[in-house]
């Protein structure tokens, strides 16, 4: 079957876990800024509890596969928690691969927000705090604003990296796009064609966020 005839057979599965893939990257992305911000914050605080907990949980999802997170979300924590309380416990495949994802993204953003406020020239908070303004202050009026300015590049990226990895989750039964053609290729053997068009897709989503990304950098820039 050629590209053309598959594409009117799959594509409205293809969209079905389209929507999918998008809902669950935003939504994880939305929650692993927050988080990322939190992270950093603690990451260059002057407490050393609050830097260790940082440090240990960026060490740990950099260190360790998202596959791995994601199965250990799904299975073994339903699992211990079942064996501690004694009762039933189980986790949505939505609410694990969400919680992976967040997390996953989470330690990376922290990072990149880390590496954008310490390459803010070290004076301008010298100066802000001479003038009497707080920490909290400092950091909220003027050293994030260019932090942010400076991290975009790195935060699409992330942002990319993230709608990317999303198709991994396929692996515990996220109804996503991958999950879809999976299903499709099954029932049809229609490999190329298939796997060719979520390529397509997949370069038709990151072409736009990568427009955009440009189209606000230069807005910042002027």
């Amino acid at each position: 079957m050629n590209l053309i005839g598959v594409f009117h057979e799959v594509y409205p599965t293809l969209l079905e876990g389209l929507g999918m893939t998008l809902k669950i990257t935003i939504l994880s992305l939305i929650i692993a800024m927050i988080l990322g911000i939190f992270v950093c914050l603690m990451n260059i605080s002057h407490n050393i509890v609050l830097r260790g907990i940082a440090k240990f949980y960026i060490w740990l999802i950099r260190g360790t596969p998202m596959l791995v997170q994601a199965f250990y979300f799904y299975f073994a924590v339903p699992q211990l928690i079942q064996s501690i309380t004694g009762t039933q416990f189980r986790i949505t495949v939505f609410t694990a691969s969400l919680v992976t994802l967040t997390l996953n993204a989470g330690a990376y953003i922290s990072e990149i927000f880390r590496g954008s406020i310490e390459s803010v020239n070290k004076g301008q908070m010298e100066a802000a705090r001479s003038l009497g303004l707080s920490y909290a202050k400092s950091m909220q009026k003027i050293i994030l604003p260019q932090a942010v300015r400076i991290c975009l590049p790195s935060l699409v990226n992330q942002f990319i990296i993230t709608l990317k990895d999303s198709t991994i989750l396929y692996a515990i039964g996220l109804s996503e796009i991958m999950y879809h053609a999976k299903i499709y290729v099954g029932r049809t053997m229609e490999s190329f064609a298939t796997y060719t068009w979520v390529a397509i897709f997949f370069l038709l989503i990151v072409t736009v966020l990568s427009f955009i990304s440009r189209a606000v950098e230069r807005r910042m820039n002027a």
